[in-house]
Order: structure tokens, then sequence, then C-alpha cells
């Protein structure tokens, strides 16, 4: 789904991407690279418009990407009807400055 390989094999980057959007989603809020922020952006901006449609069908997608039950259901219930009058942009950028060990650029993902 995403665009960027971020030095990872194809299932290993899905497999973190995946985590990552449902770390956001249970969160609200993640620390993160800049690169696999970008990434997690996307991703997350699609699940919410899925979602705002809130029926069955937008559901099963959301499950099929998202590891937890529970996130499917704070999406569905807390955070799509939040957003119900926004046509996009639900996600927001900070960054905070670059990490010590190997000075990447890291942000903090959040929902807006």
């Amino acid at each position: 789904m995403g665009y960027q390989k971020l030095g990872l094999n194809t299932g290993h980057r899905n497999a973190m991407l995946r985590n990552l959007v449902t770390s956001l989603f249970r969160d609200e809020r993640i620390n993160t690279t800049e690169a696999r922020a970008k990434e997690v952006k996307s991703i997350a901006e699609k699940l919410v418009t899925t979602a705002k449609q809130g029926d069955l069908a937008a559901r099963r997608q959301a499950l099929a990407y998202i590891y937890e039950e529970k996130v499917v259901k704070k999406l569905f219930s807390e955070i799509a009807p939040k957003y119900a009058d926004r046509p996009g942009g639900y996600t927001r950028v900070v960054r905070v400055g670059r990490r010590r060990g190997d000075a990447a650029e890291m942000v903090i993902l959040e929902l807006v």
C-alpha cells in the first residue's frame, strides 16, 4: 500500500505499517520517523474516509487491515463521527528533532 521501501522486505514493511496504523488509532498519537509517518499518514487518512461510510463493507475492509478489533470499534464509533463534516486532513505531523543514535528526523503523528 505504501510507496517507500523503508529498508524492509515487503512482508515486514506491511506488518510494520499495519502495527503503526493500529497504534495511531488506539493511542491517537505516535512517535516515529518522518519517512514512516508519511506512509502511515496516507493509509490512516484512507481508513478514516472508509470508516466515515459506516457500513458493514467498510467495517470489514478496516478489519482486514487493522489488527485489533477494539481499535476498529473505536475507529467507527469515536474517530469517524468526529470527522463527519471534515473532507480530509485527519492527521498532523509535528517535527520533534533528530534521533540521537542515527540522526533520523523524528516526528509525532497525531489525529487532529
